[in-house]
């Protein structure tokens, strides 16, 4: 039998432990450690699941150890026995990692809020996984970006589509963000526009032509939403809803069946059947699809805490060549139960 590849992960946070957990459903990979500098929650979780504690300095070992956690080394030591790292560091924290990781020598998936130059390209498993395919580096493109490029590829092969636009209504933090919050105000993007995921799109599909524009909201559920997009040609609502239902890692919701008109009701959804209520997929509504001749505009919903997850399994796949695009998706789907349904 194949041995698996052993995966680092730098940073347990949001993103960090749902990747971790990720890793440990497929057959192909394994967590051989994961990098923690607090003796928190998530430690304590991380080591009730079996999963070796690393830390950056012995100081933060002493503190893991005052508290009752094993640790079994520093990050260095981890480097030294896995194939791959997973970094999921605060934003701008993953870049001071890059050389220590290049010291060792060891392949690197980097997040997407690290600026594009951290890596050798920037990803999304839809759009462009077969460019990422050897990879030394990978950076995993955000949250809203990931839905952004599902919906844009998702379309793309029906029409030359000529412009996107799309107008961002952000969460204001994760829910454990407590820090951040509440806030009882609407915020504009202090620099203008456009957004900067528009920038962030192009890192993928550099030939699209997009603009965005966001808000902050006060809410900690999901982003949402709305898109325009003009095609070259005329387009027929059957064929946007054919593209969204075939394409994988896209939930089309019918608000009339369902009764889902907001982020909370497809939170509290998802906590019927999907693990932690973690919604990897893009959601789209499916009654808000309007087609005028050649535009098409709808709405779309982000799980910010878990619709990368599924990109970074197929990141570390791709980086380490150990399948093609459709196999990966495919696999990653699998085990972690990714599917057309939300209720």
């Amino acid at each position: 039998m194949k041995s698996k590849v052993k995966v680092a992960i730098n940073g347990f946070g949001t993103i960090g432990k749902r990747v971790a957990i990720a890793v440990n459903k497929q057959d192909d990979m394994i967590v051989s450690g994961i990098v923690k500098k607090k003796p928190d929650y998530n430690a304590l979780f991380a080591k009730k699941n079996g999963m070796n504690i690393y830390t950056i300095t012995e100081k933060d070992a002493d503190e893991f150890r005052k508290k009752g956690i094993e640790v079994n080394g520093l990050i260095d030591d981890l480097l030294k026995e896995s194939d791959i790292i997973v970094d999921a560091t605060p934003d701008g924290v993953g870049e001071t990692y890059k050389e220590l990781y290049n010291k060792y020598g060891i392949n690197s998936i980097f997040q997407g809020g690290e600026e594009a130059k951290v890596a050798d390209i920037s990803f999304n498993a839809l759009c462009n996984y077969d460019e990422a395919y050897g990879k030394k580096s990978i950076r995993v493109v955000s949250c809203n970006t990931t839905g952004l490029l599902r919906s844009i590829c998702a379309l793309s092969s029906l029409s030359k589509i000529e412009k996107v636009n799309a107008v961002l209504i952000r969460r204001g933090a994760d829910p454990q963000e407590i820090k951040k919050g509440p806030i009882n105000s609407i915020v504009l993007n202090p620099v203008g526009l456009p957004s900067h995921h528009a920038l962030d799109v192009k890192t993928v599909i550099p030939w699209i032509n997009i603009s965005t524009a966001a808000v902050v909201v006060p809410t900690t559920l999901m982003h949402v939403h709305h898109v325009t997009i003009k095609f070259a040609s005329r387009i027929e609502k059957n064929d946007i809803l054919e593209a969204f239902m075939t394409s994988p890692r896209i939930i089309l919701v019918d608000s009339v069946i369902s009764g889902i008109q907001s982020t909370s009701q497809i939170i509290d959804s998802a906590r019927l059947n999907k693990e932690r209520g973690d919604i990897n997929e893009l959601v789209v509504f499916k009654d808000s699809i309007t087609v005028d001749n050649n535009e098409v505009q709808f709405f779309q919903a982000v799980h910010q805490e878990s619709i990368v997850v599924p990109e970074n399994i197929d990141a570390i796949r791709a980086s380490l060549e150990l399948s093609g695009k459709l196999e990966s998706i495919s696999e990653t789907d699998k085990k972690l139960n990714i599917n057309k349904n939300l209720y």
